[in-house]
């Protein structure tokens, strides 16, 4: 379904629901497309389970020196996407796939990056349910659904709640960047 294409995983330094990263990665190797880990400091990236430590990630590309990608995916954790809304670069990052009219799935808390990069106005989405007022408020309908894909708007956008979603997620988001 993704021969030959390159999809950017974008990830704080820190702070990334580990499972909303590794889950998404292997289905768009499985799919046969390359995922590339994406980040604001080059190095490596720290995974938590919940709250807690758990794997590091080699950072492939800094978002700064970012390369064309094919889509992009968001994982959540409460820290991951509060922390790339601060960075402009990682905003811009995310808006650009917009832009370009490529897919974008985002996952748990990551909405929060999309509301930054004012992208959800006018779209549907779901998220972890402390995000629906701050969707609303940015224009966007928040729906409580295991899985959300939303084509009114410039690409496809691929939400889901939590990690307990992860396999509609994934399903969804491979047929949107396939």
């Amino acid at each position: 379904m993704l021969d030959g294409k390159t999809i950017a995983f974008l990830v704080a330094p820190e702070g990334v629901e580990q499972v909303e990263l590794t889950e998404p990665w292997k289905a768009v190797k499985q799919a046969g497309g390359t995922p590339r880990l994406v980040s604001t400091s080059p190095g490596q990236v720290q995974g938590f389970n919940h709250l807690d430590k758990a794997d590091t990630f080699a950072v492939d590309e800094t978002v700064d020196e970012a390369s064309s990608y094919d889509g992009l995916v968001l994982p959540g954790g409460v820290a991951n996407p509060d922390f790339l809304r601060t960075v402009p670069e990682a905003v811009r990052f995310v808006r650009s796939f917009f832009d370009a009219g490529k897919p974008v799935a985002a996952i748990c808390h990551a909405p929060w990056t999309l509301i930054e990069a004012d992208v959800v106005r006018g779209r549907t989405l779901t998220s972890w349910p402390s995000l629906q007022t701050d969707l609303r408020n940015a224009g966007a309908t928040w729906v409580d659904k295991e899985v959300m894909v939303c084509t009114n708007g410039p690409n496809t956008l691929v939400t889901s709640r939590k990690p307990d979603d992860l396999k509609a997620f994934c399903q969804a988001a491979m047929d949107a960047m396939s």
